[in-house]
Parts: C-alpha cells; structure tokens; sequence
C-alpha cells in the first residue's frame, strides 16, 4: 500500500480516481454515501472533484475492505479511531478548518479562470 504514487495534482476527477484505485466509479460513488471523510467538490456542472486527501482515504478503505477484508461498518470504525488526535487550539478565529480553505482555495481558482 505504501508503493502507491498519487500525482502531484490537488483536484482529481472521478475517472481518474478510478483509474488510479483500480476501483469502478460506482463503488467509489457508493463509499463515498458510506464513508463521510470522502467529501469530494462539486463543480457548477455537478462533476466531482476529489482532493489528494479524498484519493489517500480511498486508497487506505481499498486496503482494509479488500487485504484485510474488514467490513463497511469495521473501516469506518478503524477509520474513526485512527484519525490524528486534534491539533493544539489555535488562537480565537484563526481555527480554519483545512477543507475550508481548499474551497476558498478553489472558489478563487474558478474565479481566476473565468477572468483569465
């Protein structure tokens, strides 16, 4: 699992999610009705837009549910207890949630290309 090469991109689309899991679109649809921390984008248009995070997750629910042969509800719950504990508390309004920033981040980007 760790020889895995994800490139060096922030967005990827739901075809190239699949192709890079080796896994079909409508099992990653359907993990992502079953595993909340998969919260990809949207665009206008509907298209799903995962983040580099979003691709590790699946990677990591790949190897539990078909090497280690958990179950759904046994990746969810080995998921919940390995999240990283919380980092120390931030300073009154600077605790910015790093999904917020990735759709501030590409609010903008959308923005730049329509003026661009």
């Amino acid at each position: 699992m760790n020889d895995i090469q994800i490139p060096e991109k922030q967005y990827f689309k739901i075809g190239e999610v699949s192709a890079l899991t080796d896994l079909p679109a409508h099992v990653l649809r359907f993990w992502e009705g079953e595993f909340k921390v998969i919260q990809p984008r949207r665009t206008p248009s509907g298209q799903r837009l995962y983040r580099r995070a979003d691709v590790e997750v699946i990677f990591k629910i790949k190897h539990l549910l078909h090497e280690k042969k958990f179950t759904i509800q046994g990746a969810r719950q080995h998921l919940k207890a390995r999240r990283a504990p919380a980092a120390p508390e931030a300073p009154a309004g600077r605790d910015i949630p790093a999904n917020t920033l990735d759709d501030i981040r590409a609010g903008l980007e959308e923005i730049r290309d329509l003026l661009g």
